[in-house]
């Protein structure tokens, strides 16, 4: 195997270890603060559109339902925008947008 093949494998395996290690292991739940601090900004940026405890009007998707192994495609649809959505990139950090995808994926506490 010669140093640019090497160098390749390295490189996919260390990528493929760091996406791994980025996505959440449905066996583990998200700590409650997270969980929380994902509600509050819910409640704060999101509600209006999505509704109370992600029960919202027919024109929004309904994040009740939102595919649980599709985190990357919540993060780009937060960060960027989608169809009618606005982009919150600029506004949330990062770790603001992983507290929302703690809540959506947990959802709300059943009463």
């Amino acid at each position: 195997m010669g140093d640019e093949t090497f160098r390749a494998f390295a490189a996919l395996y260390v990528a493929l270890a760091c996406a791994s290690a980025a996505a959440q292991d449905p066996a583990k739940p998200f700590p409650p603060e997270q969980i929380k601090k994902g509600a509050g900004i819910y409640a704060s940026h999101c509600e209006s559109c999505h509704g109370v405890r992600m029960v919202g009007p027919p024109w929004a998707i309904d994040l009740n339902t939102f595919p649980r192994d599709n985190r990357a495609r919540f993060v780009d649809s937060v960060t960027h925008g989608v169809r009618n959505m606005p982009p919150w990139g600029d506004l949330l950090k990062p770790d603001d947008i992983e507290a929302l995808w703690a809540y959506v994926v947990a959802g709300e506490p059943k009463k």
